[in-house]
C-alpha cells in the first residue's frame, strides 16, 4: 500500500511539472529554468500586462506539500494593461495571492509562508457614489510593492499598496503591512511595526 502511494505521489508530482509549465505558456507567462509546481496555481494575465517567474521558483498549491497547508492555490493575477509581477530566482510561495494593477516585485530567495496576500492596488474608488461598478482606474489607487531580496513574511501577512519590505528583513505571522520596512528588520503586528532586526 505505501508503495503505491509512493508511486502515485511521483506520478502527481511529475503531472504537475508538465502541466504548470503549459498552464504558464498558455496564460504568456514567461517561465526561467527549473521552476517547480505543487499542485497548479490559477493564473490570471490581464491583456498588454506581463507576468515573470525566474529560475527555481517553487509555487506550492497543495497543502500536502507544505508545513502549514494552504487554503488556496497560489493565485498570480495583473489587473490592467502595463501591470507587471516579477518574481525573482530562488523565490518560493505558498498559497500566495498575488495582485497587480500597477507592479509586485519579489526579490531572489523569498520566502513566502501559507495564504498571504500582496496587491498594489485599492481595487475599488474611495468615492462613495458607484464605488462597486467603478472601473476607473484613474479612480482606483495603485502603488508599486517591492519585496526585496531574501525577505521570510510569515503565514497569513498581508502586504498592501506602495510598501517596500527591505532586504533580509522578517514578517511576523498574520502582519498587516502598510508601510515600508527597512533592510534587515523583523515587523509585527496590526499594523506591522518593528520589534527587532535581523
Amino acid at each position: 500500500m505505501m508503495f503505491l502511494i509512493k508511486v502515485i505521489n511521483k506520478l502527481k508530482y511529475h503531472y504537475w511539472q508538465i502541466a504548470g509549465k503549459v498552464l504558464c505558456k498558455i496564460h504568456g507567462v514567461n517561465i526561467g529554468e527549473e521552476c517547480e509546481f505543487y499542485g497548479l496555481p490559477i493564473i490570471v494575465r490581464y491583456p498588454g500586462s506581463k507576468i515573470t517567474l525566474g529560475n527555481r521558483v517553487v509555487l506550492c498549491s497543495h497543502p500536502r506539500f507544505t508545513d502549514l497547508g494552504v487554503n488556496h492555490p497560489v493565485i498570480i493575477r495583473t489587473l490592467r494593461a502595463n501591470a507587471e509581477i516579477y518574481i525573482d530566482s530562488d523565490a518560493g510561495l505558498s498559497g500566495t495571492v498575488i495582485c497587480a494593477a500597477k507592479a509586485v516585485k519579489i526579490g531572489k530567495e523569498v520566502l513566502i509562508g501559507a495564504n498571504v496576500s500582496i496587491f498594489d492596488t485599492d481595487f475599488h474608488s474611495k468615492e462613495p457614489i458607484n464605488r462597486r461598478h467603478c472601473n476607473d482606474p484613474d479612480k482606483i489607487p495603485a502603488l508599486p510593492v517591492i519585496i526585496e531580496n531574501n525577505v521570510f513574511i510569515g503565514t497569513g501577512v498581508i502586504i498592501c499598496k506602495g510598501v517596500t519590505v527591505g532586504e533580509n528583513s522578517i514578517i511576523g505571522t498574520g502582519s498587516i503591512v502598510v508601510k515600508d520596512v527597512p533592510p534587515s528588520k523583523i515587523y509585527a503586528g496590526n499594523p506591522a511595526r518593528e520589534i527587532s532586526h535581523v
